[in-house]
This record gives structure tokens, sequence and C-alpha cells, in this order.
């Protein structure tokens, strides 16, 4: 039991669309990532999506509806089975909080890793 600085986890890795793990909690990953660009549309078929903007903006493309923007400050929750891409024009930085070896990209065979630092 200890205090996590996101600042400093996040200032640990430069890449993007690379979540890294900074905590555990009920058996969720509590992750940092940094947006710059587009993800692709994906969709999670057993679980939602949970996004916490910490620094920037970033815009949440949902399929068949109009775009959302995300700002600093704001969380934004995709239910399960909807498709969504998250994207963002310049680099902002995220929460995200995921079920244990939930791939990021909702299949296994696409996902990231997720490193804990």
């Amino acid at each position: 039991m200890r205090p996590v600085n996101l600042a400093e986890k996040l200032a640990m890795f430069s890449s993007h669309w690379d979540p890294h793990v900074v905590a555990e909690y009920n058996g969720n990953d509590v992750m940092v990532v940094k947006f710059q660009g587009e993800f692709p549309f994906h969709h999670h078929p057993d679980t939602d999506d949970f996004f916490l903007v910490l620094e920037g903006e970033m815009v949440m493309d949902i399929e068949g509806e109009p775009p959302r923007t995300v700002r600093a400050g704001e969380l934004f929750v995709v239910p399960k089975g909807v498709t969504h891409r998250p994207r963002a024009e310049q680099e902002c930085k995220v929460l995200l909080i995921e079920p244990k070896g939930e791939p990021n990209t909702g299949d296994a065979a696409t996902a990231a890793p997720k490193p804990r630092i």
C-alpha cells in the first residue's frame, strides 16, 4: 500500500497506444497510456471500456454515432460490445481500467502487451 504518482509513471515512457499497468484493483488493471493519432476501431464483447483523461483531449468515435470529445478531468465509458476508436490530434494522457488480461483491442491476437511499471 503506497501512493502511485501518475505523472512520474507517465514520464517513464514516450510511446503511444502502449498501456502500462500501475496498480491492480479488484481483478482489474489500472493503467496509464499516451494517445496520439488514431487507434483502430474495435470492441470488447464482455467488458465495458473505461477512459479518464488526465491531460490533453481525446475524441471517442462510436460506430454510427457522432464523435464525443473528452477533455482533461472527464471520463468516458464505452459499454461492452460497442465498436469504438479513441483518437487524439495532440498527445493525450489517459488512465484506463480494464479486467486483468483484457486485450486492449478486444482481440488477444492483435493486443499490445501491458508491462507493469
